[in-house]
């Protein structure tokens, strides 16, 4: 008979129990490493090794507090078991059990570590038996209250939840458990069993919880990092459509110079055929978000050759005042090719003669500056925001940067009638392919 003492000091052990489970998950999901474990179904041979050195050691730190300090609530060797291998499978799940009860063994208890080996192996056998592995992560610390609508449903509909079969495993397990720690000598397993039916079908559900709560934790971060997994798609289809909508503006208006220029003078046309073959050769290689900008500027150096072919030198030169330590910093694909577009077209085609356009770049405390000005026209308010604000090439470029870098880039814009038009860009400045990635 278990005195109202003795039932005080179980559930409070079970509390602590279930409490240290859930910080333990909460503490793992903490590092990077094991969030991608989790987060991948199928796992190779060296991340199978990599979720047992994730949660053996601190599962194993548990047993032997339990052992040597006295605190029963420290040890989750069956809910650990019977964990690993539901998430990690068979193999995991045995070498995982085995492994969390070892230091036990060590202590005469020689019925914990095959005990913990086959629950371990049984979890994955229960996972392997699941047609939909995701339905494993709708096991939660309180799945059981849904146990009269499953039944329902079951009867009603013939319409089953998977989720149910790790839930009854796992009381199971438990429950065989607290049967086989009555009939085996008292050091040879250790259990939390109290005498009481009451108080043994709380240990049952402690244990339900512990893993209920670790897979709810986990399930959380997973789905996390499947909405960000969905926002970088949705980000990089947006970039794509964003790209498509220029490179066809941009070979648009260059075919239209080789027509014309092919007409009085075939060799200049073939040189703006061969600088028409380099931006070719550029837009038809794999699709890259960013580039150095030496690479952005080379590209724009043969736009440039084929417009003031086209315009003639008296009226469209170029002028770059490019800091060299800018050179090898990243920017976005066809970033200055729209801006530098917008300004022949509508600042300096109308002009006689004259036209310049100066293209500037600096650095400074990680940040990078790009400006384009020209003399052209300019424009009044008005017209600056139904060009500028509405026109593809500007609008796009907006857009794109507002995409990558959020609110840490600025885009300003200045042009006045008859003085010209300024475009100031500043984004971070990143310096590795490694920082881009990141």
């Amino acid at each position: 008979m278990v005195t109202l003492l003795q039932g005080k000091d179980l559930v409070l052990t079970l509390f602590l129990k279930v409490g240290f489970a859930a910080s333990l998950a909460a503490l793992l999901v903490r590092f990077r490493s094991f969030r991608k474990l989790v987060f991948t179904e199928n796992r190779d041979s060296d991340q199978k090794v990599m979720l047992l050195l994730f949660l053996v050691p601190p599962l194993a730190i548990g047993a032997m507090l339990r052992l040597v300090g006295g605190y029963r609530f420290f040890d989750l060797a069956l809910e650990g078991s019977f964990l690993t291998g539901l998430v990690g499978g068979r193999v995991v799940g045995l070498l995982g059990g085995s492994l969390i009860s070892l230091l036990p063994f060590g202590f005469h208890e020689w019925i914990s570590a095959p005990m913990a080996a086959l629950v371990g192996l049984l979890a994955g056998e229960v996972r392997e038996i699941m047609p939909e592995k995701e339905a494993l992560w709708d096991f939660g610390p309180f799945l059981f209250l849904n146990i009269p609508q499953w039944l329902v449903n079951l009867v009603r509909r013939m319409k089953g939840n998977w989720a149910m079969l790790p839930l009854f495993c796992c009381a199971a397990f438990e429950v065989g458990l607290l049967a086989l720690a009555r009939v085996v000598p008292p050091r040879w397993l250790f259990s939390l069993e109290s005498g009481s039916l009451g108080y043994d079908a709380l240990v049952v559900l402690s244990s339900v919880m512990c893993v209920g709560t670790a897979i709810k934790i986990w399930n959380n971060t997973r789905i996390e990092m499947n909405l960000e997994q969905n926002q970088q798609l949705l980000l990089k289809a947006r970039m794509d459509a964003l790209t498509s909508q220029i490179n066809p503006h941009f070979l648009f208006n260059t075919l239209n110079t080789v027509s014309s220029l092919i007409r009085f003078d075939p060799d200049m046309a073939r040189g703006v055929v061969l600088k028409l073959s380099n931006i070719l050769r550029r837009l038809l290689r794999k699709h890259e978000t960013f580039v150095p900008l030496r690479e952005e500027l080379e590209f724009i150096d043969d736009y440039l050759d084929i417009e003031v072919i086209r315009f003639g030198p008296d009226k469209l030169q170029i002028f770059k005042d490019v800091d060299g330590e800018t050179l090898e910093a990243f920017v976005p694909s066809m970033l200055l090719q729209p801006i530098v577009e917008n300004a022949i077209k509508h600042g300096l085609a109308p002009r006689l003669a004259g036209g310049q356009i100066h293209i500037r770049t600096r650095h400074r405390e990680g940040r990078l500056t790009i400006e384009i000005d020209d003399n052209g026209i300019g424009m009044s308010n008005e017209r600056l925001l139904e060009v500028y604000g509405g026109g593809i090439g500007i609008s796009n470029v907006h857009e794109r940067l507002r995409l990558l870098y959020g609110d840490h880039f600025a885009m300003d814009i200045r042009s006045q009638e008859g003085a010209g038009t300024q475009i100031r860009i500043e984004i971070p400045e990143l310096a590795t392919a490694e920082a881009v990635a990141r």
